[in-house]
């Protein structure tokens, strides 16, 4: 495979593929490994990096797995964390290995955040973590709650508060933490700090249904497929541990969370139910939102797999500064054998 700029210099080149949940992106990406021989997968999900939680994260099966290799998959008990900083170094390095061995990443996810991470870099500006700072925040939630305390992040930096979720108390610590260490917001650091550049060529594609009643009913149908295999069985199996509860990352994601509480008899079946689909489509739509202002990213038209490859390959094929050789394997469908960028 070759890939060089028109000044002739190597670059590596790397396919970043995003969408909302339910959006079929993971069945595109597959896909595309069976067509494009020399592509490797790189997960970017926060919470398929944990070891038994498959069927509430929609992981591919094992045998699936077992073929394709996904990275950045069960790499973690979910009694572990697990930072945007750790997922930027260890998809870096991922990226890198790939690379080195005349491969392409092909990064596929929903969580849009590790994706901006990856284009704009971390931002070594931001104080490192302080344990102190840490215990005062969790001592003062206590005493006045986390919705008090997000509302006091959103009147000192209402930018990064847009992408925090109130509920996710362990990104709305950081970003209070940053500035009771600095004295500055998480915002005004980033915008005085130099401009990360990703040493890679990135194309960016973007999955996301255009009719919003299909993607809710997708919503619904994927997890009521979740809960007949055994979604709950999954969940139970964590719960009797004994060493997980509601405030780790793993438990918090959705499905996860609303499962559990419906195991420790706070919630009904029922209500557990609706919770997940009300809670799975506010985050698509958060997703859209996000999505909506991204740049640079190219937006697949329809649900329709063999024609998002084409559509793929055509938008490559169109990069007239580049030259990239593709190896391609048998394909059900007429595609040219090499494609030629320049």
């Amino acid at each position: 495979m070759i890939y060089k700029n028109i000044n002739n210099t190597t670059i590596p080149l790397a396919i970043f593929l995003m969408g909302t949940t339910a959006s079929n992106k993971t069945k595109l990406a597959i896909e595309l490994f069976h067509k494009i021989k020399e592509i490797e997968i790189i997960s970017v999900d926060s919470v398929k990096i944990y070891k038994g939680m498959d069927i509430g994260t929609a992981k591919l099966s094992h045998q699936e797995r077992k073929i394709i290799n996904p990275l950045l998959i069960d790499i973690l008990d979910p009694s572990e964390s697990y930072s945007v900083a750790n997922f930027y170094h260890d998809a870096l390095f991922e990226m890198k290995r790939i690379t080195e061995l005349g491969r392409i990443p092909l990064l596929v996810g929903g969580t849009l955040l590790y994706f901006k991470v990856l284009l704009e870099g971390l931002n070594s500006a931001l104080p490192k973590k302080n344990i102190e700072i840490r215990e005062y925040l969790k001592n003062k939630a206590k005493l006045i709650g986390w919705k008090k305390i997000y509302q006091y992040l959103e009147e000192i930096d209402p930018i990064i508060a847009k992408h925090i979720h109130p509920n996710d108390i362990q990104r709305l610590s950081r970003a209070l933490e940053v500035f009771l260490i600095s004295g500055k917001t998480v915002t005004e650091l980033i915008n005085t700090h130099p401009k990360f550049v990703l040493p890679y060529k990135v194309y960016q594609f973007i999955m996301v249904p255009s009719d919003r009643l299909h993607l809710q009913k997708r919503i619904e149908n994927r997890f009521y497929k979740m809960l007949f295999n055994g979604f709950e069985n999954e969940v139970y199996t964590l719960f009797t541990r004994g060493d997980l509860n509601q405030n780790m990352s793993s438990i918090r994601s959705i499905g996860y969370r609303q499962m559990w509480a419906y195991l420790s008899n706070e919630i009904n079946y029922e209500f557990m139910v609706n919770s997940v689909i009300s809670a799975t489509k506010k985050f698509a739509k958060r997703q859209i939102t996000w999505l909506k202002s991204w740049k640079e990213a190219y937006w697949l038209s329809n649900n329709d797999i063999e024609k998002n490859i084409n559509e793929i390959l055509s938008f490559l094929k169109k990069e007239k500064n580049w030259l990239v050789i593709f190896f391609l394997k048998l394909m059900p469908f007429k595609i040219y054998a090499a494609i030629f960028l320049y």
